[in-house]
């Protein structure tokens, strides 16, 4: 049995910004709009999290099982690595899927019953990502599905549970924060290409190549400014996440400068912390309206 910290390590904690950050936004879109409920924004959050942690369990399990994580530097592989059984990793995945069901299941009473459409989609998506016969995340489909789950349905999801109405701002706000996630997997995928590749994993990175998927990150990293800049004449203070431009030159200079394995390893924990810091200032801009 794997211990308590092998288990936090294969729950991969520097991809939780993804799961965060964009409940918190979307908190932040209440916010300013006077509709912010604490006990609706936790929920939200828990449902965020869950499917976080319970996505990197079921890849774990997917690609421990089918032999792609064979040989591979990066995070903790506990069904690669033999640290855990294969049964009790996928047990891990199901048992944080049925958290964020149950979680969902409240949001959806409380709210409209229509959003459990949208927590079985996003269930789907996470377990079919690298599970089932026909995995969309081996035919360069993951980042597609990261945007639209880590981007569009967490923040204006979660605007929308606190606000019980959409509206536009959340929507553009979930752009920028679908495109940092989209950067984390980006990174990620950059520096299995050759692994990937040799097991027949067909990622986006896989399919653009080494100079094409850096570029892409690239566009992933500075575009969500350029946003914050578009937003300013309805949130002026949307201007405060430019703040967070100087976290964005350390990995931006790594990938640039041709990093590699370790070294994007290293690129993956500065884009969390670019995200985290991107993310905590949006809020701020998007929750004081002026």
């Amino acid at each position: 049995m794997a211990d308590l910290k092998t288990w936090v390590a294969g729950a991969r904690p520097r991809t939780l910004p993804a799961a965060v950050v964009p409940v918190v936004v979307g908190s932040g879109v209440a916010f300013g709009y006077h509709r912010f409920a604490v006990g609706r924004a936790v929920l939200a959050l828990i449902v965020a999290l869950a499917l976080q942690i319970g996505v990197n369990y079921a890849n774990d399990y997917s690609d421990g099982i089918r032999g792609t994580d064979e040989v591979r530097i990066g995070p903790v592989r506990l069904v690669a690595g033999k640290l855990a059984k294969p049964r009790h990793v996928l047990a891990a995945a199901l048992g944080c899927f049925a958290v964020a069901g149950a979680a969902g299941l409240v949001l959806a009473a409380m709210t409209s019953w229509w959003l459990l459409l949208v927590g079985a989609a996003a269930v789907a998506a996470a377990w079919f990502y690298t599970g089932g016969s026909r995995p969309y995340g081996y035919r360069a489909l993951g980042e597609v599905s990261v945007f639209l789950f880590f981007g569009l349905a967490a923040v204006a999801g979660t605007a929308y549970v606190q606000m019980r109405s959409l509206a536009w701002l959340p929507v553009a706000a979930s752009l920028p924060i679908g495109l940092l996630a989209c950067a984390l997997l980006v990174i990620n995928n950059l520096r299995d290409i050759p692994t990937d590749s040799q097991s027949g994993k067909r990622t986006l990175a896989v399919v653009l190549g080494d100079r094409r998927t850096r570029a892409l990150y690239v566009g992933c990293t500075l575009v969500p400014f350029c946003v914050a800049l578009a937003l300013a004449p309805v949130a002026p203070l949307t201007l405060l996440a430019l703040a967070a431009l100087p976290f964005a030159f350390p990995p931006v200079r790594e990938v640039l400068q041709g990093a590699s394995g370790r070294g994007l390893i290293v690129a993956l924990g500065q884009t969390g912390r670019l995200q985290l810091a991107f993310g905590v200032l949006l809020t701020l801009g998007l929750a004081v309206r002026l």
